[in-house]
């Protein structure tokens, strides 16, 4: 397949560039239809919205609040009336606002002052939903509203449709990821070519991925939670991808490959590791569904959809694009010393993953204890954690919407943010009130008129909606002063609900863990044929997860560094974001453990050396893996820049999980565990090995050839062993394999370090060496009719050379 997309390159950009515009067109003329269905069922918050909605079903549009504060006087004062008056008139004239509710609107308004009378408010019912409602209309009544402010009178607009006009232009954190990810690949690169290609794959596959999301949208709920988490998901992993791949195809080139052959070759191997990868993301995003938790089942499909197309793009158009470039993948000073060596560069793991990979392989128990301790200690405040919903209390200190909130809780109580409703629909109703008045923790309570055999309280707690005493206060409406009152009642508004779903969500987080780390084990075991990597995968995931969290409760709960961030106030943490977090965390770091281990496979299948196959596998993606964790912690962080509270929590969340898991996880305390395991690494009970399907991240072994014996008998391969001073070196290990790594013959060297061994025919074999307190060396040797004589050279303390 990739040979066929490099010589029809043509072809395959027109199809990827017609899909992308294709696509676009239709979703442009379609539009969105997202809808931010939110349900819990067999919650009492559910029940209680349920009877609002059969009782006031005109109570659909979004209620946001205009709040003023006067500095001298009460806001009843005429000069004051005067101005604000004629700007809540002009508020309520405009197209597409259902009413406005003043507080000089007689005895029923009187409640919207507060009791020193400097601070008041007016509600803003529009006739659609938040994000129904037209930013434009949102603007003019944010304008018009803060036209009415003078000296000594602050004016200042709360609700979910003014947040929305807060945040920055659509696009702005994506081309922040987007340029901080180009830096990142031309220093990676050094080309300019090489940086734009793991761009524009990861492009078109957000791209294509998006604008079906978007056509999607119109035959099934999608919340528009989805394209924002896609676009961060579809970015990180769609650059990472063609980064892997272009790293593997350079190093062809710079092997003596032709351009052809090594694009071919790597989709063949780091290919096929793409599309494993991407398997296991979408997986992991599928466990998203053993929630049972409605509403993310659309997040499940934006995401997903994202994460095929750019594995889809990586694995056709980027072979297309290589095609394009040719030689031009490396940079002119790469393509200099490449003709000045004639073509084919020297094959050496050197530079500093190499010799940290030799540090690792000398001192793996002092590397894995302190990577245990530094994770721990991250992870330390995961013990704290508590589950809940952000809202504007948590906006930045400059916004309308954070000041309009805390004008609010100065001037009718911390409280007075997070309203609950007790909605009734039979029984004693005053005794439930009295009932409810005399419970710890309210502040006030007023019955609305009822309607359809439905009363709703208004209970305003004491507390904030994030503190723990507001969610004492809703236990004991539930479970004392409800049955006391002998009445048919249910607990609702956000508060409630935002409480509910901490609930469901913390139940069902062991289930859904268990499901995605089940279902990955499976997959690495299969895999790699091993029952111990998997297993360790599993632990690492636990640990990064562990400590991922620990820095988000560290950063939003407790508050270190909000300031700096500029991300406004500490709270809980976001109720959905583990369950997001979780599957977004897992899906990436095992890209990570399969790129990671693929290749310290592919080393171990050739030489049954665990020490050498890891050394040489951490050595060779180290630097891989390490920059793209560098672009994902980039384009995560630049979310940010969002405006959105839970996509900023989940960039910086996942930021430290990828940065923990590639820098720390997979770079010190995976090699080191496995040097430490041995060859235990790889065992897998024969039982179980029979029984489990093949399914190889690398390619498959070559068909070895009819070997036909050379004339006059069998051929050889022979020399001597000797160290770097020339001295011959006794009892070292010779093993002559085939291409695919199958053993063909195995000598032990002599008293003056000579050997030999036979060779079925002429051909292409590899041929390593090994010694006690040597480095190993391998390396590919090509015999002809004639015995060939090929020395070998060991040295002490050297990474080996890979050739």
């Amino acid at each position: 397949m990739a040979r066929w997309c490099y010589r029809h390159r043509l072809v395959v950009l027109l199809l990827w560039v017609g899909a992308l515009l294709g696509l676009g067109t239709a979703a442009s003329t379609a539009g969105t239809d997202y809808a931010n269905v939110f349900s819990l069922p067999d919650t009492d918050s559910k029940r209680a919205y349920d009877l609002m909605e059969k009782a006031f079903p005109d109570r659909a549009g979004d209620t946001d609040t205009v709040v003023w504060k006067v500095d001298a006087g009460t806001v009843r004062d005429q000069a004051v009336r005067s101005r604000i008056q004629p700007v809540l008139d002009r508020i309520g004239g405009m197209k597409g606002v259902g009413g406005v509710t003043s507080p000089y609107s007689g005895a029923q308004g009187a409640a919207q002052i507060s009791e020193d009378g400097r601070i008041a408010y007016a509600q803003v019912t529009f006739a659609e939903q938040a994000n129904a409602v037209p930013k434009e209309l949102v603007q003019d009544v944010v304008d018009t509203a803060r036209s009415a402010e003078r000296a000594g009178l602050r004016v200042d607009l709360g609700g979910q449709a003014i947040q929305r006009v807060q945040e920055p232009p659509t696009g702005l954190a994506e081309m922040i990821g987007i340029l901080a990810a180009a830096v990142v690949l031309f220093l990676a690169f050094g080309s300019l070519f090489a940086m734009l290609l793991p761009i524009g794959i990861a492009v078109f596959g957000v791209g294509t991925g998006l604008f079906s999301t978007q056509l999607i949208s119109h035959v099934t709920d999608v919340p528009d939670l989805a394209p924002l988490l896609a676009t961060l998901i579809g970015l990180g992993v769609g650059i990472d991808y063609a980064l892997f791949i272009v790293t593997r195809h350079r190093r062809g080139i710079l092997r003596g490959l032709d351009p052809e052959e090594s694009a071919a070759t790597a989709l063949n191997t780091s290919g096929r590791a793409v599309l494993f990868a991407g398997g296991t993301v979408c997986i992991a995003l599928a466990g998203m569904l053993v929630t049972n938790l409605r509403f993310l089942d659309g997040v499940v499909i934006g995401t997903s959809l994202t994460v095929v197309f750019s594995v889809v793009a990586a694995v056709t158009l980027l072979p297309a694009l290589l095609g394009f470039l040719g030689p031009r993948v490396l940079s002119r000073r790469q393509r200099r010393k490449l003709a000045a060596e004639g073509g084919r560069e020297p094959e050496s793991a050197s530079g500093l993953a190499a010799r940290w990979s030799a540090g690792v392989q000398k001192r793996p128990r002092t590397i894995a204890v302190m990577a245990v301790a530094v994770m721990a200690v991250l992870a330390l405040p995961v013990l704290s954690l508590r589950l809940g919903a952000t809202d504007q209390g948590n906006d930045d200190a400059s916004t309308t919407t954070r000041k309009a909130y805390d004008l609010l809780a100065e001037g009718f109580g911390p409280g007075f943010n997070g309203p609950l409703q007790v909605v009734s629909s039979g029984g004693d109703t005053d005794a439930l009130v009295r009932g409810i008045r005399a419970t710890e923790g309210v502040a006030r309570v007023a019955a609305l008129p009822p309607a359809g055999g439905v009363t709703v309280i208004q209970v305003v707690p004491t507390t904030s909606p994030q503190s723990e005493k507001t969610d004492r206060l809703i236990d004991a409406l539930r479970d004392k002063a409800i049955p006391d009152a002998g009445v048919q009642a249910h607990v609702g508004g956000v508060t409630a609900i935002s409480k509910d779903f901490s609930t469901v969500t913390g139940d069902r987080l062991p289930l859904f863990v268990a499901t995605i780390i089940g279902l990955g084990f499976l997959l690495l075991m299969v895999a790699f044929r091993s029952v111990v990597v998997p297993l360790t995968a599993a632990v690492m995931n636990l640990i990064a997860a562990a400590a991922s969290f620990g820095v988000l409760v560290a950063i939003f709960q407790w508050g270190w560094g909000l300031d700096l961030l500029g991300l406004g106030k500490q709270g809980p943490i976001n109720a959905f974001l583990p369950v997001i977090m979780l599957s977004l965390l897992f899906g990436l770091s095992m890209d990570y453990q399969v790129f990671l281990v693929s290749r310290m496979h592919e080393e171990w299948v050739h030489t049954r050396d665990n020490a050498r196959a890891v050394r040489v596998g951490l050595a060779e993606t180290s630097r891989v893996i390490n920059s793209a964790a560098l672009i994902m912690v980039c384009v995560f962080l630049a979310f940010v820049l969002s405006g959105d509270s839970g996509a900023a929590m989940a960039g910086v969340g996942l930021a430290a999980a990828v940065a923990l898991d590639a820098f720390i996880l997979r770079t010190a305390l995976v090699p080191a565990a496995m040097h430490l395991l041995g060859n235990s690494n790889w065992w897998l009970p024969a039982g179980l090995d029979k029984r489990l399907p093949h399914l190889a991240v690398e390619p498959a072994e070559e068909t070895e050839p009819v070997l036909v014996p050379a004339q006059g008998g069998a051929t050889a391969v022979h020399g001597f062993v000797r160290d770097a001073a020339g001295e011959p070196l006794d009892g070292a290990v010779v093993t002559l394999l085939s291409k695919g790594g199958r053993q063909l013959d195995r000598v032990t060297s002599l008293a003056d370090g000579s050997y030999i061994v036979s060779v079925p025919a002429p051909g292409t074999y590899l041929l390593a060496a090994t010694a006690p307190s040597y480095t190993a060396r391998a390396g590919h040797v090509l015999v002809s009719d004639e015995p060939l004589v090929h020395d070998v050279e060991l040295t002490e303390g050297e990474v080996d050379a890979v050739n």
